[in-house]
């Protein structure tokens, strides 16, 4: 048995699909826990679950309005104290683990995640249910990663299978589900996993058909386009469910930020944004909780043109307060109810216009997609779930014309999307890929080197010695007395001449044998470098000045660059810790790193302001690497174009002595610029 199971071990790619199988199941299991507990939630809270807006009413007024707030006092001291990653609408943190942390996920937070939330959304928080089990799906996907302790990559497959796992069950839609972990978290459709990522999705689904039946999340009405001319009213829809969404994303943060910037008990912020949605709930009902039902009203046509735009409006505000003040839920719902009110009320207009178009209900589903496609900045996700919940290929052109004008008006004013919006505010970007986002901005001159190089005229048996004396492998030929770089050697090349040594050693010299130079500008960045390496095979790359007079000025190696962006990676985690761990909100006095390095929270000098890390070569001048700096209400992991502002502090690590040197060179400045 021992030896059938190390067989299966070692087929790599069976093990994978065995555990992804795995992870489908728990986050089957997860979805449907969490549905179950925000039902619970509810009915404690309410009093009531089914029919939820036409019971409520009847719910006092004192009831409705306390049960948000006291969520809110629960919900804030769970989340400050046991796991912070369970704070907000949770995608980002997935994407971030994927990204920062080789997709490992602390184990509690899946638990931490399915508490807050039942309750948060039981309670009437105005937010969503899916990005909480897509969480919970990550974390229990990470979890049985590091358990087997898989490789980085096969972690962050899984951490996939079980995102993709959460959306599948709470929406029925194995593809759709699939498609979010691979567009969304992973943001790369060549992933090579793909293959365990849809079982997953598949599994879940299953699961949660089995123990809840073909539970439907939406009543779709019949769609039906009456004419082609409406392609003319969806292209407007997709304008404006792409103003919506704009308009979504930017209050959201906004409301974090204000929040943010609030000098009150952080795990007491839920119980405010508790208490205006017990206000508005008094008044509008439809707010609380994920929406569903307003939702099935819009798509069959049952709320009025005012009550449409006001549940827009309402909505972006009421989930913006609940998430902004630290409760827990996703957004994915909210999106959903927001671009169901916007499709409902521009399909209302439509057909007073034009009675032949199609009624309200279809377009308050067309809308459903376009506003979670312009958020998301993933079109193809949102549509493949609009069409899994319909089932109706007749859907599909008006479904694929508004959300492709909805995401291009989006991306058009806001680059990033509801998600990376996140990362972004602490100085992450994905815009560009994992490495990219780390080597793009860098020159190589920050890791040039002399090199030994050879001129045109040297002689082999030279050549040959020197080469031998020298750990390098690439040779720049030169021109003497230019210093114009004329080819390059390598220590392949000079191989195939080394036993004819002796007998060619005063015959050939080393433009004889040169090939044909591979070279780098010196506005190059490292991600040029590392594209140049792999596509010549090449350890070490010659540096010139310009393409016309390609000047030498030196070597750039590729294990230097390979050593700067691991070291980057380090600086990112520890900027990570300090970003999401309650004991380093104040480090002015330090911390022991080990080792004899420190983490350290100082003042910026005045004459750092308004200048960058570059223009300051701080690192060079300091021998500090600065892995944050704190700005007004947020954190940002800073790069080379960062601009310092005054007030910003910065967290550095470093030796004693030389943060000590640091902070006296700040105070020397601060004494001589006084009067």
């Amino acid at each position: 048995m021992d030896d059938k199971l190390h067989r299966l071990i070692r087929n790599k790619h069976l093990f994978l699909i065995i555990l992804a199988i795995g992870v489908g199941v728990l986050a089957g299991l997860g979805g449907v826990a969490i549905r179950y507990l925000i039902k619970f939630g509810t009915e404690l809270s309410f009093d009531t679950y089914s029919n939820f807006l036409e019971t409520v009413n009847h719910v006092p007024a004192w009831r409705r309005f306390l049960a948000p707030v006291i969520g809110g006092i629960i919900v804030g001291p769970i989340i400050h104290f046991f796991a912070k990653e369970a704070k907000g609408h949770g995608v980002p943190e997935v994407m971030l683990a994927v990204l920062l942390r080789d997709g490992k996920i602390r184990k509690r937070v899946a638990f931490v995640k399915a508490i807050a939330s039942a309750i948060t959304i039981g309670s009437g928080g105005s937010v969503g249910r899916e990005g909480p089990i897509v969480q919970i799906g990550s974390s229990l996907g990470s979890s049985i990663a590091q358990y087997f302790n898989l490789e980085k990559r096969d972690v962050s497959t899984l951490v996939a299978c079980g995102a993709a796992g959460g959306i599948a069950a709470a929406f029925n839609a194995p593809i759709g589900g699939a498609l979010f972990a691979v567009e969304i978290i992973l943001g790369d459709f060549g992933v090579a996993a793909l293959s365990p990522i849809i079982i997953s999705s598949v599994i879940s689904t299953i699961v949660a058909r089995n123990i809840e039946g073909d539970l439907v999340a939406f009543a779709v009405p019949p769609y039906a386009m009456n004419t082609p001319l409406e392609l003319i009213p969806y292209t407007m829809l997709g304008i404006a469910a792409g103003l919506v969404a704009v308009l979504f994303i930017t209050t959201l943060y906004r409301m974090e930020y204000l929040y943010d910037r609030w000098n009150f008990p952080e795990y007491l912020q839920p119980m405010t944004g508790g208490i205006f949605i017990g206000l508005v709930g008094l008044l509008l009902p439809q707010m609380y909780g994920v929406g569903y039902e307003t939702i099935n009203g819009a798509l069959h046509s049952q709320w009025p043109l005012a009550m449409l735009l006001l549940f827009l409006f309402m909505k972006i505000i009421a989930t913006s307060v609940t998430l902004g003040s630290g409760g827990s839920g996703g957004v994915f719902a909210p999106s959903l109810f927001i671009g169901a009110s916007t499709g409902g009320a521009v399909g209302l207009i439509t057909h007073q216009l034009f009675p032949q178009a199609a009624g309200s209900g279809p377009y308050a589903l067309v809308g459903m997609g376009a506003v979670v496609a312009a958020t998301t900045q993933a079109p193809i996700t949102a549509i493949i779930i609009i069409f899994e919940l319909t089932q109706d290929y007749h859907i599909i052109p008006p479904l694929m014309f508004s959300c492709i004008v909805s995401t291009l008006v989006a991306t058009s004013i806001k680059s990033e999307s509801i998600y990376t919006q996140k990362l972004k505010l602490k100085g992450i970007s994905l815009s560009e890929g994992r490495e990219e986002s780390i080597l793009a901005d860098v020159r190589v001159g920050s890791l040039l080197r002399d090199g030994r190089f050879f001129y045109g005229d040297m002689k082999l048996r030279h050549i040959i010695d020197m080469a031998l004396e020298n750990s390098q492998t690439v040779f720049p030929v030169l021109t003497r007395g230019t210093g114009i770089l004329s080819g390059i050697l390598t220590l392949n090349e000079l191989k195939t001449v080394f036993y004819e040594r002796e007998t060619l050693a005063d015959l050939v010299i080393a433009s004889d044998i040169a090939r044909e130079p591979v070279y780098l500008l010196k506005d190059s960045t490292l991600q040029d470098v590392m594209e140049v390496s792999g596509s010549h095979f090449l350890d070490e790359i010659a540096v010139v000045n310009s393409d016309e007079e390609r000047r030498y000025i030196g070597m750039v190696y590729v294990q230097d660059v390979i050593r700067y962006y691991n070291s980057e990676i380090k600086k990112r985690e520890l900027a990570l810790a300090v970003v999401t761990r309650k004991k380093y909100k104040d480090i002015t006095q330090g911390i022991s790193l080990g080792e004899g390095y420190r983490l350290t929270e100082l003042d910026i000098p005045g004459s750092f302001i308004g200048k960058t890390l570059k223009e300051l070569a701080f690192r060079n001048t300091t021998n500090l690497e600065i892995i944050l700096i704190k700005k007004s209400g947020r954190d940002l992991i800073p790069d080379a174009d960062t601009v310092f502002e005054k007030g910003d502090r910065i967290v550095v690590v470093g030796v004693l002595e030389d943060i000590r040197r640091f902070q006296d060179d700040v105070k020397s400045s601060s004494t001589d610029a006084s009067p």
